[in-house]
């Protein structure tokens, strides 16, 4: 079985829809001895669950903000396992595995995590397409802006 190698640390942005991860965040595939390891580095943002709303009735709490949701984020953003290019088909496996992992104490966790998984493949060509995304905000207001 697959692993998550810490806890996940993170701190809302004051958009109310994002996250920062405080702390680096790192993903076993495959096994908890995997030599393939996804990590998600400090200061990353994640929006957690950003399946569309229509899904979002579907989802206990717990789902929404999970471990699984950064580690699925970071394989969009970068498409690519330690530096090896990945299909979007292998980042969405890669993201019900760890929902699998993750879930697997909550009585319907399977169901939510199939119900994500689809979610993904169906809309997540949407996110997969889009340009990366830069991490650093521009934090010195233009005169006129508060």
């Amino acid at each position: 079985m697959s692993s998550f190698t810490s806890e996940l640390w993170v701190s809302p942005l004051p958009d109310g829809r994002r996250w920062k991860l405080l702390r680096s965040f790192s993903y076993h595939v495959g096994s908890r001895n995997s030599r393939q390891v996804i990590k998600v580095p400090k200061g990353r943002e994640t929006d957690f669950a950003s399946i569309p709303k229509i899904f979002l009735p579907l989802l206990p709490f717990w789902a929404k903000y999970s471990k699984p949701s950064p580690i699925h984020d970071e394989l969009y953003r970068v498409k690519a396992i330690m530096g090896k290019p990945i299909t979007r088909k292998k980042a969405d496996r890669v993201f019900l595995e760890a929902m699998l992992t993750d879930f697997k104490s909550h009585k319907q966790g399977k169901a939510v995590a199939y119900l994500e998984y689809w979610a993904v493949r169906l809309f997540g060509w949407l996110s997969w397409h889009k340009p990366k995304r830069h991490l650093t905000r521009n934090s010195n207001p233009q005169r006129g802006q508060i």
